[in-house]
């Protein structure tokens, strides 16, 4: 018998890790995910995640905290044992929004920087998508929600290793899709556009920039952990049971203009 589409939309009962759920953008999916029902774990290297995730539940949501540095592959995989037992040992959700992002001309820029990008925006991804894959596939199945960027469409100024790193996360989700989907697994991504997160302060605060980027939002205004919501909720739970291998936008119409 068909479910009532309301109830399509509901997470009670399911397990989710959400990875640099302190940023900016990731709180917002937190949120979203425990309101819709869900247990989260989050994992962020801020330390202001002990405080958030105990704001949470003074909400009365189900949210704790993991610090670690995804950048590096021990900690990550330390990081993951430990959602995964506060968790109980299931996993229906993961997300993986942990990000940083670093400007300098391409002729300049810093090797190092080049590597930290890379480790946390995309081998990170991958690491928690490969730990996460083999506990769903014990658990019949799961969803992946990775966040790519309007960067894995375009390429951006002064960006290369974040447009690179963001490339690489929208093909990652269509190869892990590729191989997962068949065994109960869906993979997807969102692609947030222009964002007021502190990622873009620097474009944020130069008007010129800002008024360049408003000529291409059709919606003239920033997005917001906010906008995300919804979107998230959608692709963690059974009403996008048939979704995988995608990247949807969350623009403000960015990439129809």
């Amino acid at each position: 018998m068909n479910k009532n589409i309301l109830e399509s939309f509901s997470l009670d009962g399911k397990k989710a890790i959400v990875v640099g759920g302190a940023g900016d953008l990731g709180i917002s999916m937190v949120e979203a995910l425990a309101e819709a029902g869900a247990q989260v774990v989050v994992i962020d290297l801020d330390d202001r995640v002990f405080e958030i995730c105990k704001n949470f539940k003074e909400k009365k949501l189900n949210v704790d905290p993991v610090k670690a540095d995804v950048s590096q592959i021990d900690e990550v995989k330390k990081s993951y044992a430990a959602a995964l037992d506060l968790l109980g040992g299931k996993l229906d959700i993961l997300v993986n929004s942990a990000g940083i992002q670093r400007r300098y001309p391409s002729e300049d820029f810093p090797e190092e920087e080049w590597r930290k990008v890379i480790a946390i925006n995309l081998d990170a991804t991958f690491y928690y998508c490969k730990y996460a894959a083999n506990t769903m596939l014990e658990n019949n199945g799961g969803k992946i929600i990775n966040i790519a960027s309007l960067m894995s469409f375009l390429g951006g100024i002064t960006i290369p290793a974040y447009a690179a790193s963001k490339g690489g996360v929208g093909q990652l989700t269509k190869a892990l899709s590729n191989d997962l989907a068949a065994k109960g697994i869906c993979v997807n991504a969102i692609a947030p556009g222009y964002m007021d997160t502190q990622l873009n302060t620097a474009l944020i605060n130069d008007k010129k920039r800002t008024d360049e980027v408003f000529m291409r939002v059709p919606m003239k205004r920033w997005g917001t952990g906010e906008d995300l919501k919804g979107l998230t909720v959608f692709l963690a739970s059974p009403a996008s049971d048939y979704v995988t291998g995608t990247i949807i936008p969350v623009d403000g119409g960015y990439l129809g203009r």
